[in-house]
């Protein structure tokens, strides 16, 4: 069997192969992790990133390779989750600029696409590591780069890339030191041969995946707010259409205007109210209550061409609701409070939120070490708040590149302090001051941050030595500032250890935050036992009923 040309219609079974492929190994790839803490999850990271793009592409009817690799690079982008995701999305977002004006792929070109695909993820992390998933992307893309000035085949192409791509992945412990001690390949590169291992069961026609599917309309309204809107009474609407388009830029061939940001959301707020526009330099989002949907519909298409579009009659929602007598049960919306400062951060354990709630976070997403939030969970975040500036702070070091993501698309100036610690992210906001610039803010708070230092103690999932500590399953383990320091059968013995660790003669201000399964009365002897030792440091225990560790250890 021979292919010479790839068409839009293999292509996208190629992708929901390859989704479906991920989604089986997901668990395989979690046990990777080179760290035997209970939070593996490059491999559900990577599944759910590639799961938005499939669902986009599920929902496309391009018939354009490019076209449908931009539809992909589009859901891998508001999807990705965690640094794997993310630089998955790149990877892709990469392949599809390669392909963007090809309506077909040769041997040649398909191999491009590749090649551009480690390019794009290169540039986005800013200092790559050898021995991870960029490796196996760049090893394997140059295999069937080389390929492909043999063969016209794009089998033949992909069998080499899915061939050098699993001799790369054996090969990631001899460049990355900690994978050889753990013994394990790298997790995010495995996660990326998966992927391509589906795409190559298509093309050999060991998988045949139903590219098609009835579109609903939550697949319709996928890339906005799905919250619905209820007027409450006819006197609560002004402009009766709510509006939503997504429009590619500079895809409409009637038109070469360039867009304006600015000039663009200035004419929408003349048609209406609620407005709200996310644009990045190749999707503009549009959402508006208007009394005129179609002139919103033209004035995108001066931009480039319509892919969505969404218009509900909230009057007649009305009428509907008075209909059942539901009218007046509808809850109102109320307004939100325009400020000169948004910020938004993430959280695990009920305590947490609260605490960050109570020193002015306006948004706080609910995610951290197991669940990390996505590019689309930073935005629509983001999307409900009213600002001049927005500060976000991840607080976990594999949610770092998300929210930068996120801030790239925002359509107000925003920054990401990046705090890889709840501690950190605490003590930066003890930094932020509303009056003063984002530039001045941005440097106190990342000054703060600096300022302590983080412990964090839980229970090991597996055996293995790293850096000469001996680890067995179920022992307690302490880590700080991310290193593991510490591994005991006893967690009142890590606990002290790590705190032991981390306390000195400077030290002044100890905070322990109380995991769902740490001891609070524990915790309250610990904070008298240190201050009975060292009259100079001030401790506080916090319930902060965070999954995971135990306990968490603020110290500065």
């Amino acid at each position: 069997m021979k292919l010479q040309t790839l068409e839009a219609h293999k292509f996208k079974e190629m992708i929901l192969a390859g989704a479906e492929r991920l989604e089986k190994n997901a668990e395989l790839i979690n046990s990777l992790n080179v760290f035997p803490v209970p939070d593996g999850d490059t491999g559900t990271n990577m599944k759910m990133t590639f799961n938005s793009g499939a669902d986009y592409v599920r929902q496309s009817s391009e018939t354009h390779v490019g076209e449908l690799a931009q539809v992909l690079a589009k859901g891998l982008l508001m999807g990705a989750r965690g640094n794997s995701g993310v630089i998955l999305s790149q990877i892709f977002r990469g392949f599809s600029k390669a392909i963007a004006k090809e309506n077909t792929l040769s041997a040649s070109t398909f191999a491009k696409a590749f090649v551009g695909g480690v390019e794009s993820a290169y540039k986005a992390v800013m200092k790559p590591v050898e021995g991870t998933i960029l490796t196996v992307a760049r090893e394997s893309a140059l295999a069937g780069e080389e390929k492909a000035t043999e063969t016209d085949d794009i089998i033949e192409v992909l069998e080499a890339i899915v061939t050098e791509g699993a001799a790369s992945l054996e090969r990631t412990p001899d460049l990355l030191p900690v994978l050889k001690q753990v013994g394990v390949v790298d997790s995010g590169g495995k996660g990326l041969l998966t992927i391509y291992e589906g795409f190559l069961a298509v093309l050999k026609g060991e998988a045949h995946i139903e590219s098609t599917q009835e579109v609903t309309t939550e697949h319709v309204h996928a890339a906005f707010d799905n919250d619905e809107e209820h007027p409450i009474s006819m006197d609560d609407i002004t402009f009766g259409y709510c509006t939503e388009i997504m429009v590619r830029i500079g895809e409409n061939p009637s038109t070469d205007k360039t867009f304006d940001y600015e000039d663009f959301r200035n004419t929408l707020n003349d048609m209406g109210d609620s407005l709200l526009v996310v644009a990045d330099d190749e999707i503009i989002k549009v959402h508006v209550h208007t009394e005129d949907p179609g002139q919103v519909m033209r004035l995108g298409q001066e931009y480039g061409e319509l892919v969505k579009i969404k218009v509900d009659n909230m009057r007649e929602q009305v009428r509907e609701l008075d209909g059942r007598g539901n009218a007046k049960a509808a809850p109102a919306v109320p307004a939100v409070e325009h400020k000169s400062y948004a910020l938004v951060s993430v959280a695990a354990g009920e305590g947490m939120v609260e605490l960050l709630k109570e020193m002015g976070v306006d948004q706080v997403l609910e995610g951290g070490q197991t669940m990390n939030p996505s590019t689309q969970d930073f935005v629509e975040a983001m999307e409900k708040v009213s600002a001049d500036h927005i500060i976000i702070l991840p607080n976990n070091k594999n949610i770092v590149m998300a929210a930068e993501q996120a801030a790239s698309v925002s359509e107000v100036p925003t920054i990401v302090v990046k705090s890889t610690t709840l501690p950190e992210g605490i003590t930066s906001l003890l930094g932020f001051n509303p009056d003063a610039s984002i530039e001045e803010n941005e440097a106190t708070m990342i000054e703060m941050m600096g300022s302590v230092s983080t412990g964090q103690v839980t229970y090991a999932i597996r055996d293995t030595e790293i850096d000469n500590i001996l680890i067995k399953k179920d022992d307690f383990m302490g880590l700080i500032d991310g290193k593991i320091v510490v591994s005991t059968p006893s967690i009142e013995d890590t606990v002290k250890q790590t705190l032991l660790q981390m306390i000195n003669e400077d030290t002044e201000i100890v905070t322990v935050y109380v995991g769902e399964d740490g001891d609070a009365d524990y915790a309250e002897g610990l904070a008298d036992e240190l201050m009975d030792d060292n009259d100079m440091i001030d401790v506080e225990v916090v319930q902060g009923n965070q999954p995971v560790y135990n306990y968490i250890f603020s110290v500065e």
